[in-house]
């Protein structure tokens, strides 16, 4: 039931004509409380859509009673009518549900430049029949390229947590990198689940690089409902977000359009994290590298290439490079024949050593594939 496994939550997922494909492409999440604690983060882009613009001035206090969201269009470059788009879907979920329009946060996704049709949506929303079964409705309403939805739950002592993502592309960190919702029905203040949110997205999300393309519309949510009574402890919730956060990541990265191999690129002994990371998304970002795996062709030099175009602390002449566990570098020369090394399974593992430190950090991203290029060539037509 993803959402509307934690208490307090209805939900549903609706077919009310955006996508062109058809299926359902409007899903509405309600927080019935007693808590409405909400915190979200949003994508770093400059260029944000109206939904996102909307939903900065509606999380300032805390407090949100519902979100709404819609695939079929991003409502992004669509100017002062899309702005009036995305509040009068609020103004329209808010009438429906008797809440504030200043605590109706909205998010879409599709492609940029094209007017949402506002009568469909409306539409949509007086015809809504919210329940606590309909989580499941509401992941499939926001899928665009995904070929599944993206469903987690996390059950505590006395409470718990559920969670659904959308997407496939435009997978770069940015804060948050997709549309994704979170319940949970602990009794947390907004200030300690924004804490929460960020240390989470951090090492998850922000650490998901499929393609190194960010999107305008990226924006992960987290509300509280407090209906199961329980104040956890900060540390015990912290790391069950984090759980939902890493699960639901794995499940984009797996998911990402046209990949056939999942690349696991694991960075140890770096001088600090920041390293890890930089020396990380260079990899992940390198086309040829990307390519390589594709083809099924541990080509490590191409790993070497990419971490020397990084800051990073490191002698490019003492690094060893492991590939699905065959040191095929050691210490800047040949180790082990890359023969030996098998890539035809989807999961990939790089293991790097920069040997100056012992800070770590892991970058998930895909492989390059003709089917990748062909999606995005059509995407739009």
């Amino acid at each position: 039931m993803s959402v509307t496994h934690a208490k307090g939550f209805i939900a549903t997922g609706l077919e009310v004509g955006l996508k062109k494909s058809g299926g359902k492409d409007l899903a509405i999440v309600q927080n019935l409380g007693p808590s409405k604690a909400a915190a979200v983060v949003f994508t770093s882009n400059r260029a944000k859509a109206n939904p996102i613009i909307w939903s900065q001035q509606v999380i300032a206090d805390g407090v949100v009673e519902a979100i709404i969201l819609n695939s079929g269009g991003a409502n992004c470059y669509t100017g002062a009518r899309g702005f009036q788009v995305t509040h009068s879907t609020a103004e329209a979920l808010a009438q429906k549900l008797g809440v504030s329009a200043g605590d109706v946060l909205v998010c879409s996704t599709g492609l940029i430049g094209d007017q949402l049709p506002l009568d469909l949506i409306t539409a949509g929303i007086e015809t809504a029949n919210l329940s606590e079964t309909g989580g499941e409705d509401a992941s499939f309403a926001i899928m665009t390229t995904d070929t599944h939805p993206k469903r987690s739950i996390v059950v505590a002592d006395g409470w718990s947590i559920g969670g659904m993502a959308k997407g496939a592309g435009m997978l770069a960190p940015g804060l948050a990198t997709m549309l994704v919702v979170i319940t949970t029905d602990a009794d947390v203040p907004p200030a300690q689940l924004d804490a929460a949110l960020r240390a989470a997205t951090r090492v998850t999300f922000d650490r998901l690089d499929s393609d190194g393309c960010m999107s305008t519309n990226d924006q992960v949510t987290l509300l509280a409902s407090g209906a199961s009574g329980v104040v956890p402890d900060a540390t015990e919730f912290a790391a069950a977000v984090q759980q939902v956060c890493a699960d639901l990541a794995r499940q984009l990265q797996g998911d990402a359009e046209g990949a056939s191999h999942d690349i696991v690129i694991e960075t140890v002994n770096a001088a600090s994290e920041d390293d890890a990371v930089e020396v990380g998304r260079a990899v992940a970002r390198n086309n040829l590298f990307k390519a390589a795996v594709f083809g099924n062709d541990p080509n490590w030099g191409r790993v070497l290439a990419a971490i020397g175009t990084t800051t990073a602390a490191f002698d490019p002449y003492d690094v060893d490079v492991s590939m699905n566990d065959v040191m095929v570098c050691r210490s800047g020369e040949p180790g082990e024949s890359r023969d030996l090394v098998d890539l035809t399974d989807r999961r990939v593992h790089v293991l790097i050593d920069l040997k100056t430190g012992d800070a770590a950090a892991t970058i998930l991203t895909n492989d390059l594939t003709h089917d990748y290029v062909h999606e995005n060539s059509a995407y739009s037509s």
